[in-house]
């Protein structure tokens, strides 16, 4: 009697160290687990989450119907970061836009880039963190809190895109643009994450026990990585070139002078800029009250100078119904300490920052003046004035008395306004003539036209070859930042307007210039190696289910918790045997 009770004891003693044991084993991956599930559905507890049955769905209806709104928010916060981080060369026209419904000056595009980084980064978190706990087969659960922050993600995403569409729809072109350079690197990208995906994804297809459940989940995957694997068989980029067919570097022309460190059209921002090395000038004309040419881009003085300060009662009437006289009272350099349109405004010396408040509305003659003596080229937007304006019907040709009279040697002006361009092609013939919009071949050499004046969106390596071949140069306006300069300089531009020469002038060769030898190379390597990583994850749970059955683990683990149950008494009366 006493020899059974001794076996039996022994008996239930060896079971409870089986149960010991694999509890301990399967305890030891549960604090990882738990970072993972506190994280995701604040269920920090072991006991307030759920491993996924062999077979069974990742997750609940509710959850299932809420995750595609999930990745819905991840596609559209990252589709919008894009967007507006390639739309960071016209971040300045995007702040003024607001200045001018708002009243203030506000950087903000910053405050947007800033937003849009910290939804895609909350997001992306989220999706990591359901991958990884789908990759340690549990169920997923998001906390009510997440989902109304996936909401306020997606709502902002689609909100952001929709306005930018409809106000500022030529962003998408700078994105397409973008593409060009950016698709090589996006495509390794995207194969590193289908290569992560394929974890979980490989987990669960072979857990199911149904061929057709398998397939749903497989197919998808597999149609979708074809499909990027493929992509750069359809890829276009102009800075993928064979060595020695890329063209010479454009030269710079100063949108403005040089607005990022002096105020816009004042003698200090044209001095700037040919301190910086700039091969020609841009600027806007106006013709004041009194038929005195003035270099203004706003049709009022409000953004640019004191005017408010001056002549509070005329704030918005239109700069061209002024005198010179009145004028030349207003400070045309104060607004650009003030409002510091320009990061680069801080890294002025004292002394420039005393110069730039002196600066005053600048005068077409002294302008010319100063191209002539640096033998700049000189390129202008001119403005017709107002009806009840003295000049109205006279604006080009008191233009171009002003020309005349500065001595500026005609092959240095890119005369760029269409009307009366026969006309003045016959009173200054040495005038280069100068387009700003795309126009058959034909017709430029029929109207002796020499060069395109187009905004960077229209950029195009076929069209701007196009047009050399015809002895037509082409101008891209108005570009700063280095990666669409480079795209620029290899779709084969002549000359870019910029605000940033200070920085564009130190690119040796564009960005993203590589061979098609070595892109060939980059893709096929990525490529193999990609397809050899998701074959070696999905044999490997394969082998796993192979070796360890799912049922067997089962019908384990009900034998555990159902011996754990059991024996707890003697669990508690053995703590020397446990510990």
């Amino acid at each position: 009697m006493d020899h059974s009770t001794i076996n039996f004891k022994q008996l239930k003693l060896g079971k409870l160290k089986v149960v010991r044991r694999r509890l301990l084993q399967r305890y030891e991956h549960q604090p990882f687990i738990s970072c993972l599930a506190g994280l995701y559905s604040c269920r920090w507890k072991r006991y307030q989450r759920k491993k996924v049955e062999p077979g069974k769905c990742c997750c609940k209806m509710w959850e299932c119907v809420f995750f595609p709104v999930l990745i819905g928010a991840f596609c559209l916060s990252l589709v919008f970061l894009y967007m507006w981080g390639e739309a960071k060369n016209d971040y300045n026209n995007f702040d003024w836009y607001n200045y001018g419904n708002l009243g203030f000056w506000f950087l903000w595009s910053v405050v947007l880039l800033i937003l849009a980084s910290v939804f895609f980064i909350y997001i992306a978190l989220l999706l990591v963190l359901a991958m990884c706990l789908l990759s340690e087969g549990q169920q997923l659960y998001l906390h009510w809190s997440h989902k109304i922050g996936t909401c306020i993600v997606l709502g902002f995403s689609i909100a952001a895109i929709t306005a930018l569409s409809e106000l500022w729809g030529d962003q998408w072109k700078t994105v397409r643009l973008s593409f060009q350079v950016t698709a090589p690197y996006l495509h390794i990208g995207a194969i590193a994450a289908m290569v992560f995906l394929s974890w979980p994804v490989a987990l669960h297809a072979v857990r199911m026990d149904r061929k057709v459940v398998q397939m749903i989940i497989i197919g998808p995957y597999l149609a979708l990585l074809v499909f990027l694997l493929l992509i750069p068989l359809g890829m276009y980029s102009p800075c993928i070139r064979e060595v020695g067919t890329l063209g010479p570097k454009p030269t710079l022309i100063g949108h403005r002078g040089a607005p990022m460190v002096a105020p816009e059209n004042t003698e200090m921002s044209f001095q700037k800029a040919i301190e910086q090395g700039v091969n020609g000038l841009e600027t806007d004309v106006t013709i004041s009250y009194d038929g005195i040419p003035f270099l203004m881009h706003d049709g009022s003085l409000k953004r640019t100078t004191n005017i408010q300060e001056v002549f509070p009662h005329n704030a918005t009437q239109s700069a061209a119904m002024f005198s010179w006289d009145a004028l030349k009272e207003l400070n045309a350099g104060k607004w650009f300490l003030e409002d510091r349109p320009f990061s680069y405004v801080g890294s002025l010396s004292v002394a420039e920052q005393k110069q730039a408040m002196n600066q005053s509305i600048y005068k077409l003659h002294n302008f010319l003046s100063l191209a002539e003596h640096q033998n700049k080229l000189v390129i202008f937007d001119l403005y017709r004035p107002p009806e009840q304006h003295p000049y109205r019907d006279t604006w080009i040709n008191r233009t171009l008395e002003v020309i005349s009279d500065s001595g500026i040697e005609p092959h240095l002006v890119l005369w760029l306004e269409d009307e009366m361009r026969s006309f003045v092609q016959s009173v200054a013939p040495g005038f280069q003539q100068t387009v700003g919009r795309m126009v058959p071949v034909d017709e430029l050499l029929r109207y002796n036209i020499v060069k395109l004046n187009l905004v960077y969106t229209q950029m195009s390596s076929e069209d701007i070859r196009t047009y050399a071949e015809a002895n037509i140069t082409t101008n891209l306006y108005v570009i700063d930042e280095p990666w669409l300069f480079s795209l620029a300089w290899c779709a084969g531009a002549h000359s870019v307007t910029t605000n940033a020469a200070h920085s564009l002038r130190d690119l040796d060769q564009p960005l993203f210039l590589m061979t098609p030898r070595d892109y060939r190379t980059m893709w096929v390597l990525t490529d193999v190696l990609s397809v050899l990583l998701v074959a070696l994850i999905f044999a490997l749970h394969w082998w796993r289910e192979q070796t360890c059955s799912c049922c067997s683990n089962s019908s384990g683990t009900v034998l555990e918790n159902s011996t754990y149950n059991k024996f707890r008494t003697e669990l508690n009366d053995l703590p020397s045997v446990l510990v």
